[in-house]
């Protein structure tokens, strides 16, 4: 059975659900719009926040030819993608202060770094984890020198094909890391319900030795939610302090309030999956007593035969089980059966 543990949180199957707050491009070079975000997050439930760690140049360059615009059906399109990433990304400087902040708050601080240098970035502030970005996954050299890190690494499967998703577990492995988590990642935004596909959770368990999970670009949480009867056991879904404002990613965020329902909806699912047996809880004892059984429905005289007028399968089960309604038809009574009896054999001949 696969676990690992970031920090003190143990992931896995036999653990409660890792749900992390994704920052982002939501904190708009606000600091302090960053800090209230942490706090947020941690009020609102999340188990980690996670940021992205990267500048312009981590990703693309500074160019107008065409490749390096915006898709056009994207939902920043129109504009150099240097441009964008220049808005987006999270300044260095910030990195310390929300890590302590994070872990002062009593949750996981981690990030996604997008190239080599930024995972030397990470490592300096002892990260206890990282993540790696759907776009990102084809991306061998940054995935094994993360790897070599030997701390736990997630991949998004975005925009991965099933060879993709196999060199990316296998360069970990490779570089003696087992302990990985791959998340079911649809990377379009926000997403259509027609494209989530949520039904890959399932096959990924079957396909690869490790952990799955669901990074979310929905509206809303029905998704994620669904995803944890599935057998997702880490949910990652963008936090946004207020959608009134600004964020770049707000199309497809969480505000306090909706991911606080969300967690709560997580744990309650988590409590209703249950075991896969026929055992019946406590509860579902007690409620046993209420099932049906055999009485005697008139007043049965000593001697008298046991018919379909006189018997009948009633709640509660206080009496016979059902199953000797007609093995006891036609048999005659020891003694004096008042109406409303529970039958039993030692009243039987």
């Amino acid at each position: 059975m696969q676990e690992f543990k970031i920090n003190n949180s143990l992931i896995g199957e036999k653990h409660p659900v890792y749900i992390i707050a994704e920052l982002s491009a939501n904190h708009e070079q606000d600091l302090k719009l960053a800090q209230e975000t942490i706090h947020a997050m941690k009020d609102s439930g999340a188990d980690a926040v996670k940021l992205q760690t990267f500048t312009p140049d981590s990703i693309t360059l500074n160019s107008s030819r065409p490749w390096f615009q915006t898709r056009k059906d994207s939902l920043w399109a129109g504009q150099k993608m240097y441009d964008l990433y220049l808005k987006a990304y999270t300044p260095w400087e910030w990195h310390e202060n929300l890590k302590e902040l994070t872990e002062s708050l009593g949750m996981d601080f981690f990030s996604s770094p997008f190239d080599l240098k930024d995972v030397e970035r990470l490592a300096s502030i002892d990260v206890p984890a990282y993540k790696i970005a759907s776009f990102e996954i084809t991306d061998i050299p940054l995935i094994e020198s993360v790897a070599k890190k030997q701390k736990p690494i997630i991949l998004s499967t975005g925009v991965a094909e099933y060879d993709d998703i196999k060199l990316a577990v296998e360069t970990c492995l490779n570089a003696g890391n087992k302990e990985i988590a791959l998340l079911k990642c649809t990377s379009a935004y926000p997403t259509p319900m027609q494209d989530v596909n949520l039904s890959l959770i399932g096959k990924l368990k079957e396909d690869f030795p490790v952990i799955v999970g669901l990074s979310d670009h929905t509206k809303g949480i029905a998704i994620p939610v669904s995803a944890v009867t599935l057998g997702a056991r880490i949910i990652e879904k963008h936090f946004i302090l207020d959608k009134n404002r600004n964020g770049l990613d707000k199309e497809f965020s969480l505000d306090p309030v909706e991911f606080f329902q969300m967690v709560n909806e997580v744990r309650n699912v988590e409590q209703a999956i249950g075991e896969a047996d026929y055992e019946l809880t406590e509860n579902m004892q007690k409620a046993r007593s209420s099932a049906r059984s055999l009485f005697a429905i008139k007043k049965i005289n000593q001697g008298e035969e046991l018919n379909a007028d006189n018997i009948k399968s009633l709640r509660p089960a206080l009496g016979l089980h059902p199953k000797h309604f007609y093995e006891i038809l036609g048999k005659k009574a020891l003694c004096l059966i008042e109406k409303g009896t529970p039958l039993d054999f030692n009243m039987i001949e």
